[in-house]
Protein backbone atom coordinates (compact mmCIF):
# COMPACT_ATOMS: atom_id res chain seq x y z
CA UNK A 1 0.00 0.00 0.00
CA UNK A 2 1.10 3.51 -0.70
CA UNK A 3 -0.25 6.56 1.05
CA UNK A 4 0.22 10.27 0.57
CA UNK A 5 -0.68 12.06 3.80
CA UNK A 6 -1.26 15.80 3.68
CA UNK A 7 -1.76 17.84 6.83
CA UNK A 8 -4.70 20.10 6.04
CA UNK A 9 -6.66 22.92 7.58
CA UNK A 10 -9.60 21.81 5.42
CA UNK A 11 -10.37 19.30 2.67
CA UNK A 12 -13.38 18.04 0.74
CA UNK A 13 -14.38 15.65 -2.01
CA UNK A 14 -17.11 16.29 -4.57
CA UNK A 15 -18.65 13.64 -6.84
CA UNK A 16 -20.88 14.64 -9.78
CA UNK A 17 -21.29 18.14 -8.38
CA UNK A 18 -22.32 16.97 -4.91
CA UNK A 19 -20.03 17.38 -1.90
CA UNK A 20 -19.71 13.88 -0.40
CA UNK A 21 -17.35 14.60 2.49
CA UNK A 22 -15.46 17.43 4.10
CA UNK A 23 -13.17 17.89 7.09
CA UNK A 24 -11.41 20.68 8.90
CA UNK A 25 -8.04 20.20 10.62
CA UNK A 26 -6.52 16.79 10.01
CA UNK A 27 -5.27 14.57 7.19
CA UNK A 28 -6.31 14.22 3.58
CA UNK A 29 -4.95 10.81 2.63
CA UNK A 30 -4.62 9.31 -0.83
CA UNK A 31 -4.21 5.54 -0.64
CA UNK A 32 -3.42 3.00 -3.35
CA UNK A 33 -3.62 -0.76 -2.97
CA UNK A 34 -1.13 -3.12 -4.58
CA UNK A 35 -1.94 -6.69 -5.63
CA UNK A 36 0.36 -8.10 -2.91
CA UNK A 37 -1.17 -6.08 -0.03
CA UNK A 38 -2.61 -7.92 2.95
CA UNK A 39 -4.07 -7.38 6.43
CA UNK A 40 -0.60 -6.76 7.89
CA UNK A 41 -0.10 -3.83 5.49
CA UNK A 42 -3.45 -2.34 6.52
CA UNK A 43 -2.70 -2.61 10.24
CA UNK A 44 0.86 -1.31 9.96
CA UNK A 45 -0.04 1.64 7.71
CA UNK A 46 -3.00 2.72 9.83
CA UNK A 47 -0.97 2.70 13.05
CA UNK A 48 1.91 4.51 11.34
CA UNK A 49 -0.36 7.28 10.03
CA UNK A 50 -2.25 7.75 13.30
CA UNK A 51 1.06 7.88 15.20
CA UNK A 52 2.72 10.48 12.95
CA UNK A 53 3.70 13.50 15.02
CA UNK A 54 3.35 16.27 12.45
CA UNK A 55 1.09 18.78 14.22
CA UNK A 56 2.57 21.74 16.05
CA UNK A 57 2.78 21.85 19.84
CA UNK A 58 2.70 25.03 21.98
CA UNK A 59 6.19 25.96 20.72
CA UNK A 60 5.28 25.28 17.09
CA UNK A 61 7.40 22.12 16.94
CA UNK A 62 5.90 19.18 15.04
CA UNK A 63 5.38 17.00 18.08
CA UNK A 64 1.68 16.08 18.23
CA UNK A 65 -0.24 13.29 16.51
CA UNK A 66 -3.70 13.55 14.99
CA UNK A 67 -5.46 12.24 18.11
CA UNK A 68 -3.79 14.87 20.28
CA UNK A 69 -5.23 17.67 18.11
CA UNK A 70 -8.61 15.94 17.66
CA UNK A 71 -8.05 15.97 13.89
CA UNK A 72 -10.19 14.38 11.22
CA UNK A 73 -9.34 12.18 8.23
CA UNK A 74 -10.52 12.31 4.63
CA UNK A 75 -9.45 9.09 2.90
CA UNK A 76 -9.47 8.86 -0.91
CA UNK A 77 -8.64 5.74 -2.96
CA UNK A 78 -6.15 6.40 -5.75
CA UNK A 79 -4.73 3.55 -7.82
CA UNK A 80 -2.50 5.96 -9.77
CA UNK A 81 -0.10 6.04 -6.80
CA UNK A 82 1.23 2.77 -8.25
CA UNK A 83 2.10 4.29 -11.63
CA UNK A 84 5.28 2.96 -13.19
CA UNK A 85 6.93 5.54 -15.43
CA UNK A 86 10.29 4.03 -16.40
CA UNK A 87 9.35 3.28 -20.00
CA UNK A 88 7.65 5.69 -22.37
CA UNK A 89 5.25 8.45 -21.45
CA UNK A 90 2.14 6.45 -20.65
CA UNK A 91 2.20 5.21 -17.04
CA UNK A 92 1.63 1.53 -16.35
CA UNK A 93 -0.57 0.51 -13.42
CA UNK A 94 0.23 -3.20 -13.52
CA UNK A 95 1.09 -3.33 -9.77
CA UNK A 96 -2.17 -1.68 -8.70
CA UNK A 97 -4.73 -4.10 -7.30
CA UNK A 98 -7.76 -4.78 -9.47
CA UNK A 99 -11.11 -3.53 -8.07
CA UNK A 100 -12.23 -6.99 -6.91
CA UNK A 101 -9.18 -7.09 -4.62
CA UNK A 102 -8.73 -3.37 -3.96
CA UNK A 103 -12.29 -2.59 -2.79
CA UNK A 104 -12.23 -5.06 0.15
CA UNK A 105 -8.74 -3.81 1.10
CA UNK A 106 -9.92 -0.20 0.97
CA UNK A 107 -12.96 -1.01 3.12
CA UNK A 108 -10.77 -2.87 5.64
CA UNK A 109 -8.40 0.10 5.73
CA UNK A 110 -11.31 2.46 6.47
CA UNK A 111 -12.39 0.23 9.37
CA UNK A 112 -8.83 -0.03 10.73
CA UNK A 113 -8.32 3.74 10.53
CA UNK A 114 -11.57 4.29 12.43
CA UNK A 115 -10.50 1.84 15.14
CA UNK A 116 -7.03 3.37 15.47
CA UNK A 117 -8.31 6.97 15.36
CA UNK A 118 -11.19 6.23 17.71
CA UNK A 119 -13.83 7.90 15.53
CA UNK A 120 -15.40 7.80 12.08
CA UNK A 121 -13.43 9.05 9.10
CA UNK A 122 -14.67 10.67 5.90
CA UNK A 123 -14.11 9.05 2.51
CA UNK A 124 -14.49 9.45 -1.18
CA UNK A 125 -16.10 6.77 -3.35
CA UNK A 126 -13.98 3.99 -4.79
CA UNK A 127 -13.69 4.26 -8.57
CA UNK A 128 -15.66 7.51 -8.84
CA UNK A 129 -14.48 10.61 -10.71
CA UNK A 130 -13.77 12.76 -7.66
CA UNK A 131 -12.85 16.40 -7.31
CA UNK A 132 -10.68 16.81 -4.22
CA UNK A 133 -10.03 20.24 -2.72
CA UNK A 134 -7.69 20.95 0.16
CA UNK A 135 -5.67 23.57 1.94
CA UNK A 136 -2.33 21.94 2.73
CA UNK A 137 -1.22 23.25 6.12
CA UNK A 138 2.50 23.94 6.21
CA UNK A 139 2.71 22.53 3.59
CA UNK A 140 3.28 19.13 5.14
CA UNK A 141 3.14 16.06 2.88
CA UNK A 142 4.38 12.58 3.86
CA UNK A 143 4.60 9.54 1.56
CA UNK A 144 4.55 6.05 3.09
CA UNK A 145 4.93 2.73 1.25
CA UNK A 146 4.30 -0.47 3.22
CA UNK A 147 6.86 -2.22 1.00
CA UNK A 148 9.56 0.02 2.58
CA UNK A 149 8.90 -0.61 6.29
CA UNK A 150 12.57 -0.96 7.21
Amino acid sequence: MKAVIQRVSEASVTIEGVRKSSIQKGYMILVGMEETDAKEDIEWLSKKIIGLRIFGDAEGKMNLDIKEVNGDVLLISQFTLHAQTKKGNRPSYIKAARPEQAIPLYEQFIQQMQIDLGKDISTGEFGADMKVALVNDGPVTIIIDTKNKE
